[in-house]
C-alpha cells in the first residue's frame, strides 16, 4: 500500500541511541513536530486538515477521510489511510513502525496505535523495537483503545472503549478488556 523503506529498515532491528538509524528517525520526528504543532492550532476547514495531513504523512489524503483536531503523531511519514475513514479529536499514532488504516475504519477519540517499544534489557532500555499496526476495512476502534505493536485489527471487527489491544483481533469478533478478549462474534443479520 506504501513505500516503507525505513520502516522495513526498522522492523526486527534493535535501534540504539548513537547508531545513525536512531539518529535519522529522530531529525524526522523534530521536522514533524513543527507540522503537527501547526495542524492543531487553530480552526483548520477540512480540505486543509487533509492537506496538511497529507504533508505530515507525506501521502495523499482521500477528501472522503474526517480528521478532527487535535490529532497527534510522533514520526508521520508511515501513516497510510484508506477512504472514507473516520478519526476522532485527540488520536495519537506512534507511527515509526508503520500504520496502516484501510476503508471505512472508525476511531474514536483518544485512541492511541502504538508502533514502538522500548527494549526490554536494561542496559539496552533506550533503545527501540518497532512493529506495524494494521486496521483492516470497517473496522471500529472506540473511544480511548491502546492497541499495541504489531497488532492487526481485522476485518469488521470492534475494539469496546477503554480496551488494550496486545494480540490480532479476529474478523467479524468484538473484543474488549485489557487485555482485549473476545467477547462476540459479528454475524450479518
Amino acid at each position: 500500500m506504501f513505500s516503507m523503506s525505513l520502516a522495513e529498515r526498522l522492523q526486527g532491528k534493535e535501534i540504539l541511541p548513537g547508531s545513525e538509524l536512531y539518529d535519522e528517525i529522530h531529525v524526522n520526528k523534530a521536522d514533524n513536530e513543527r507540522l503537527v504543532l501547526e495542524l492543531n492550532q487553530g480552526y483548520h476547514a477540512p480540505d486543509e486538515v487533509r492537506r496538511r495531513v497529507s504533508e505530515i504523512t507525506n501521502s495523499k489524503i482521500d477528501a472522503s477521510v474526517v480528521i478532527s483536531l487535535p490529532f497527534y503523531t510522533d514520526y508521520g511519514k508511515h501513516i497510510k489511510m484508506g477512504k472514507d475513514v473516520f478519526i476522532n479529536q485527540n488520536v495519537m499514532f506512534v507511527d515509526l513502525g508503520g500504520i496502516v488504516i484501510e476503508d471505512n475504519v472508525l476511531i474514536g477519540p483518544f485512541v492511541r496505535l502504538i508502533t514502538v517499544n522500548h527494549i526490554v534489557d536494561p542496559a539496552k532500555r533506550r533503545g527501540l523495537n518497532v512493529a506495524a499496526v494494521t486496521v483492516k476495512k470497517n473496522a471500529w476502534l472506540g473511544a480511548n483503545v491502546t492497541v499495541l505493536p504489531g497488532v492487526k485489527i481485522g476485518e469488521n471487527s470492534i475494539v469496546a472503549a477503554d480496551s488494550t489491544v496486545t494480540k490480532d483481533v479476529p474478523a467479524n469478533t468484538i473484543v474488549a478488556g485489557t487485555p482485549a478478549r473476545i467477547i462476540k462474534e459479528i454475524k450479518e443479520e
